[in-house]
């Protein structure tokens, strides 16, 4: 049984050995280089791409409508008697039609809300992009920090392994109790525990970077030195009122409520006079019996009509009712505008307090690695002059690597809250470098 649980755990653990060492062979991928690899691959950034050239395209539809419109058609037809129209139009060989408006007040508010329609997805897409960015350089620092702990624990594995062989010598020899062995077993397994679970989330970590850069998940190797400094935060730093002023989702919300307030504006004025440009010529066939009802040498072929159509609009009840609701709605985008204000500040203040609160965890974890490395090394001394047991020894070597895990992910939760504190302060770009 024994023989069997080590061979099974040596087994995996040279599995994730193998698996660490073949991605070592890999060409070094900078965080830069993942990042500029992330944005140019991204789908999600390529569909809100495509949303704002969707909302291009609106924008010129409404903003066309100044422009003329021709159609070209034929309206041939067989007459008794005399011609009536087919669709509204005289029967005819050819028949041409050009319409555009050119002065219509509800027309060109809803040209504004558009554009301004369009200029929110602009926003949109830049967000997306920030997005992206910091999904890259999250997976790639949290990749970065499992690796390097990935080596520290093939080290505690080694180690426990050897006290394991040590303990069941001192075992055969009657020094220790036979429960030692489960008690070294156990911490062998707790080693191994940990070294799985450092292996699952490298392969979950690349193949998320693969996903996102286009890169195979084994030709991805960190670079820990290509990730910058965080810059420092000071307590006293408003940081709420800087993610307010520069948040894409409250640029947004205020885009989009000028927009509803356009178009509520654009609903009103459709009931104000408008003006229209008409225009139509017609090649009339002398089959249809025209020559029977005009005067002698009056009928001529070619016919043209060229001017302008006015409306004044005076009842419309269901006209009136389409502009209440669209007061109400740009009301309530107002009021969302507020309420996005409000929750991007509380959302900043609240991770730049946590920020704060890691750092002072952060520390706190730091020192006792440091105590309980500083014990350790008292430890192995005293056990060098024989003073200390082999046990308290191998518990030193224990608390140590327990401390030490503790820090990294300690450090990495902090890493964590900060980069996403300059995500919503708009200094996330600027941080990596790359361009706009």
């Amino acid at each position: 049984m024994k023989s069997i649980h080590i061979s099974t755990v040596a087994s995996f653990f040279a599995a994730c050995l193998l698996a660490f060492s073949v991605n070592l062979a890999a060409e070094q991928l900078p965080l830069k280089r993942a990042v500029e690899l992330a944005l140019s691959h991204s789908t999600a950034l390529e569909a809100s791409h495509f949303d704002e050239q969707r909302a291009f395209a609106a924008y010129q539809e409404s903003r066309n409508q100044y422009l003329p419109s021709l159609v070209v058609g034929s309206g041939l037809g067989k007459t008794y008697g005399y011609p009536l129209s087919l669709e509204g139009s005289a029967p005819s060989i050819i028949n041409t039609t050009a319409q555009s408006a050119v002065i219509n007040a509800g027309l060109r508010d809803f040209v504004r809300a558009a554009r301004t329609d369009w200029n929110a997805t602009t926003i949109q897409s830049k967000d997306q992009r920030a997005q992206v960015i910091q999904d890259t350089v999250l997976s790639y620092a949290e990749l970065s920090k499992w690796e390097a702990l990935m080596t520290h624990l093939s080290q505690d594995y080694e180690q426990a392994l050897k006290t394991e062989q040590t303990i069941n010598q001192r075992i055969s020899a009657g020094v220790d109790n036979p429960q030692a062995r489960n008690q070294a077993r156990l911490a062998t397994a707790r080693v191994f525990l940990h070294v799985s679970q450092a292996q699952g989330s490298i392969d979950v970590l690349r193949n998320r970077l693969s996903h996102l850069t286009g890169l195979p998940a084994t030709a991805i190797e960190t670079v820990p030195e290509s990730i910058p400094a965080l810059p420092e935060i000071k307590p006293e730093d408003d940081l709420s009122a800087k993610a307010a002023q520069e948040s894409p989702l409250i640029q947004i919300a205020d885009i989009r409520a000028s927009a509803l307030s356009l178009r509520a504006r654009g609903e009103h004025r459709a009931m104000w006079p408008t003006v229209d440009f008409a225009a139509q010529y017609a090649l009339l066939a002398t089959f249809n019996n025209y020559q029977d009802f005009f005067r002698v040498g009056s009928f001529q072929r070619h016919n043209a009509t060229i001017g302008v159509a006015i409306r004044f609009p005076f009842l419309n009840p269901s006209q009136h009712a389409r502009a209440r609701a669209a007061d109400a709605e740009a009301q309530r985008a107002l009021r969302d505008v507020q309420a996005t204000k409000n929750q991007v500040s509380e959302q900043t203040l609240k991770l730049q307090r946590t920020v704060d609160q890691l750092s002072a965890a952060q520390q706190v974890i730091d020192l006792e690695y440091q105590i309980a490395k500083s014990n350790l090394d008292a430890t192995q001394v005293r056990a060098d002059a024989g003073s200390a047991t082999f046990h308290d020894l191998n518990d030193a070597k224990n608390q140590a690597a327990e401390h030490y895990d503790a820090l990294q992910d300690a450090n990495f939760e902090l890493q964590r809250a900060r980069i996403s504190l300059l995500r919503a302060t708009g200094e996330i770009e600027s941080w990596v470098g790359v361009g706009k």
